[in-house]
């Protein structure tokens, strides 16, 4: 019979906490992406708003007004753009993070497994010798 691994709660528990963080680092991705296009979009809106050919003194106002305030948003998009930023780096090293603890104990687990298999073979040889034994020691009575 195969002994179980004695850390596999342990395993279980790192496991999970690296899936978690995945996660955590799929959804700050998504905050980035998502920033980074309200951004794009207000920046193309302000490349897109022109000064009005008419000398009209209420659209030459509302026309400066308007490109204050996409100025004044695209500011805000930037700053929300690197907040997302570095909101993934910091999930990308807690995610780092929580994939070397899982791999130490996955290793541990592969050096258990390999351990006990050397074992079985070992124990399962020493069977086939005594059998082989027994079945000359026969033959030759």
């Amino acid at each position: 019979m195969t002994r179980q691994f004695p850390l596999a709660g342990l395993l279980r528990v790192r496991a999970l906490a690296e899936e978690r963080a995945a996660g955590e680092l799929a959804a700050a991705r998504r905050a980035e992406r998502a920033a980074a296009e309200r951004a794009r979009e207000t920046r193309e809106r302000l490349a897109g708003a022109s000064m009005p050919d008419v000398a009209d003194d209420l659209a030459f106002r509302a026309s400066v007004a308007s490109r204050a305030t996409l100025a004044a948003l695209l500011h805000e998009h930037d700053a929300d753009v690197q907040v997302a930023q570095s909101r993934t780096e910091d999930r990308t090293g807690a995610w780092t993070a929580a994939r070397r603890e899982a791999r130490a104990v996955e290793r541990l687990e592969e050096r258990h497994d390999a351990t006990v298999r050397a074992e079985e073979l070992h124990a399962e040889q020493v069977v086939l010798d005594e059998v082989g034994g027994r079945r000359a020691a026969r033959e030759d009575a």
